[in-house]
């Protein structure tokens, strides 16, 4: 989990990139429940708070 202060300081690739990979994890961790696996409930909540974050981000620099 990195602080919106890193995100801010990646480049866009690579927050687009971190993204993607946020979002498989995000993915990964839900097919696990449904098969039946139990994952790290916290890990859900907190993929979810990073994507927000570099959604942020992105949307932040956009703008600049």
């Amino acid at each position: 989990m990195a602080s919106a202060k890193e995100y801010r300081n990646m480049s866009e690739k690579d927050l687009n990139t971190e993204l993607l990979n946020l979002r498989r994890e995000q993915f990964n961790l839900r097919m696990q429940m449904g098969s039946g696996n139990t994952p790290k409930i916290h890990r859900f909540s907190t993929v979810r708070h990073d994507i927000a974050r570099i959604k942020t981000v992105l949307t932040e620099k956009g703008n600049s």
